[in-house]
């Protein structure tokens, strides 16, 4: 009988000390099953392994430590392995409601504009385009021309519109990703 399968059977049996034990014998082993699992996910998960493990334990163990039945070492990690599918699923599922953005679709933004490198036209076509965004969010447009025609960092813009750096790089993003679909309109 190995180490977890003992442990396994203590913690059925009623022992409190037994689930504490459990934790550092399967802790690498359920990080290796967490990236694993992870692995397949869209690159940008915020999931980490070592919180989808310890999520994964608490569904496991319980938080008092009682936990199910285990017939053995394989029987656990399987049930490991489906918590952990489990929690991908309702993460995934979160993500999906309309109040986590679900509803919204991703927009490749314009690289920074510099004008510069733009001839007469694709200037005056910003131009044009930022007179009719700033019917929507003239803060967006202040933004914009501070970002595009002076080539402000966002703490700079942030400071002279009295906002923060993170509102002027929303600001910019909105505007940019405006600004892609109004010339891809065109």
């Amino acid at each position: 009988m190995s180490d977890v399968t003992r442990i396994l059977n203590q913690i059925e049996q009623g022992d409190p000390r037994a689930s504490e034990e459990l934790l550092p014998l399967v802790y690498g082993e359920l990080r290796v099953l967490a990236r694993q699992r992870l692995a397949n996910e869209k690159p940008g998960q915020t999931l980490q392994a070592t919180a989808l493990v310890h999520d994964a334990y608490l569904r496991l163990i319980g938080p008092n430590g009682e936990s199910q039945k285990w017939d053995n070492r394989g029987h656990f990690f399987a049930a490991a392995a489906e918590a952990m599918r489990r929690i991908l699923v309702d993460r995934a599922r979160r993500k999906l409601t309309k109040r986590h953005g679900g509803a919204w679709q991703r927009v490749e933004l314009l690289d920074d504009l510099d004008v510069g490198e733009q001839d007469a036209a694709e200037t005056l076509a910003v131009h044009e385009h930022l007179d009719r965004l700033a019917e929507q969010s003239p803060r967006a447009v202040d933004v914009a021309k501070m970002r595009v025609f002076l080539n402000m960092t966002f703490v700079e813009i942030g400071e002279v519109l009295q906002i923060s750096a993170d509102t002027a790089r929303s600001d910019w993003a909105y505007a940019r990703a405006w600004l892609k679909r109004a010339w891809r309109q065109e």
